[in-house]
């Protein structure tokens, strides 16, 4: 796959994901739980595709997107651990807070998801230049 079939690829989820959003806010309560649910499997199954694919392609330039998966696996288990600790909080002021602080952290995965998909496109940029440059060194 091309890097530009990779970013059309990133694009089609980021409009899944908006449709998801979209269609719960329109849900009760039980069909928005199981909706977290259904998000939270594909999101540990494609985090487990990524530390799979990372260990295959280990080279000196990934370590660093290895390091960073790393990083990010680390803050999904404690966000994970806190959301699972919080569902059996029956107090309504701490249902408050942790609303309250649950919408605060989708803000943040939000704004990284933001920051990933400028570096991606970045990335992808970067690549198109690389091959293009190195098809005209090889022409010559």
């Amino acid at each position: 796959m091309s890097v530009t079939d990779n970013f059309a690829k990133l694009k089609e989820e980021v409009e899944k994901a908006d449709r998801a959003v979209r269609t719960a806010a329109e849900l009760n309560q039980a069909e928005i739980e199981q909706k977290v649910n259904d998000a939270r499997r594909e999101a540990d199954e494609h985090a487990a595709e990524l530390r799979t694919k990372g260990q295959e392609d280990v080279t000196e330039g990934k370590s660093h997107w290895q390091e960073m998966q790393a990083d990010l696996d680390r803050h999904v288990q404690d966000v994970r651990q806190r959301m699972d600790t919080t569902k059996a909080t029956v107090d309504a002021n701490v249902a408050q807070d942790d609303a309250d602080w649950a919408e605060t952290n989708a803000a943040n995965a939000v704004a990284f998801a933001m920051n990933a998909i400028l570096e991606a496109e970045y990335a992808t940029l970067d690549a198109m230049l690389a091959r293009k440059n190195a098809a005209e060194l090889a022409a010559r």
